[in-house]
């Protein structure tokens, strides 16, 4: 982190308040005295005594220390703290919040407090989506060895970024966590169906939460990813090059997650087209599958992978998301998330049965 310096906070205070700003004191609350202000005095709230036109002020500037509990990442730290300053002053008697501010790299200030809402300015891509390839081949059924080539570099690209490890075992009991209770993630999507029986959803979601129990200790399985790999954020050039848009969810999590979002949309196309996963897209889900586990040996995969096809199978099947999908594709997407999550072992030559295997009879 960078180092908290007092001309540095000195010059934020003249920005706020005006040039005669001065800082008379600076003091770590809970410490004794004057203290250098370095990055590992994140978190622990510094009081600062200063005047403005003649008048001695006092105020308090916060920080947020890098730990668990949704404080790992820079986004969740800043999030608590806009929220703070969004909420204190509508308070009765709460102590009043003054400014919003961020630290940058150099150890300067910036003020945030005419901040209304944020934005992300990025690079432009070229490409098209790989949807549009998908649509294409719900169209034939028959395997190019352009759309061969594409998925085999997919999944290369995902062997290659799961192969760097996670350094904090925390992230991964947070991410299987908020897999399950995420408004983002399971439990937000169960909550936002409209139309589906309840106890269908109600089934799905008993089931998950046992899936977090089963899955929270194995912490070795963190790794770099993506968090949204499905096909309208993958754009291709010509051939096989192409560019990835609007990871989500954290740098780190469990490989299912990108493996299970990406091979779950051939299984998705299919359905659309045949009601059962054939032709192109069984042979590009079988190929991917085969080909990731035999990179990695991850074999494990197989044994956690259930709860994030639920999570993109409630997305596919979504009556909001998806309208005009066919109530047999939603029907048999719905299958296919009760019968992965009843098995102990996910096995990729089996998905047709699962989208067959009825669900009435354990939904009660």
């Amino acid at each position: 982190m960078p180092e908290l310096k007092r001309a540095e906070i000195e010059t934020y205070l003249k920005n706020i308040e005006g040039p005669s700003a001065r800082i008379l004191n600076l003091q770590m609350l809970g410490k004794s005295g004057e203290e250098q202000l370095k990055g590992y005095g994140y978190g622990t709230p510094v009081m600062i005594d200063y005047i403005v036109g003649g008048k001695v002020q006092r105020a308090v500037l916060h920080t947020v220390k890098a730990g668990p509990f949704g404080h790992e990442d820079m986004s969740d730290r800043a999030q608590s703290l806009l929220w703070e300053h969004s909420s204190f002053n509508r308070l009765p008697r709460h102590v009043r919040s003054l400014d919003i501010g961020a630290i940058r790299r150099d150890g300067s200030a910036v003020s945030l407090r005419d901040a209304d809402e944020f934005f992300l300015l990025t690079e432009y891509a070229e490409g098209r989506a790989y949807a549009e390839d998908l649509r294409r081949m719900k169209d034939n059924p028959m395997l190019t060895e352009s759309d061969a080539a594409r998925a085999d570099a997919l999944c290369d690209y995902l062997v290659e970024i799961h192969s760097v490890r996670g350094g904090e075992p925390g992230l991964y009991v947070r991410r299987i966590r908020e897999l399950v209770g995420h408004s983002e993630c399971i439990m937000g999507l169960i909550d936002s169906y409209p139309s589906q029986p309840d106890r269908l959803l109600h089934h799905i979601e008993r089931q998950c939460v046992d899936w977090r129990w089963r899955l929270k200790s194995r912490v070795h399985r963190l790794r770099q990813v993506h968090g949204d790999f499905h096909p309208w954020n993958i754009l291709f050039d010509a051939g096989a090059d192409f560019h990835l848009l609007d990871r989500s969810r954290g740098e780190w999590g469990d490989p299912a997650d990108d493996v299970s979002c990406l091979t779950m949309n051939y299984l998705f196309f299919s359905l659309q087209r045949s009601g059962r996963l054939d032709g192109n897209f069984e042979s590009l889900f079988l190929r991917f599958w085969e080909r990731y586990l035999k990179r990695t040996g991850d074999e494990e995969m197989l044994e956690v992978v259930a709860p994030f096809f639920a999570f993109r199978g409630l997305v596919m099947a979504h009556p909001v998301w998806y309208p005009r999908l066919a109530k047999d594709v939603r029907r048999k997407l719905f299958n296919f998330i009760v019968a992965v999550l009843n098995k102990d072992r996910f096995d990729p030559s089996q998905v047709n049965s699962y989208c067959d295997e009825a669900y009435q009879e354990r939904a009660a």
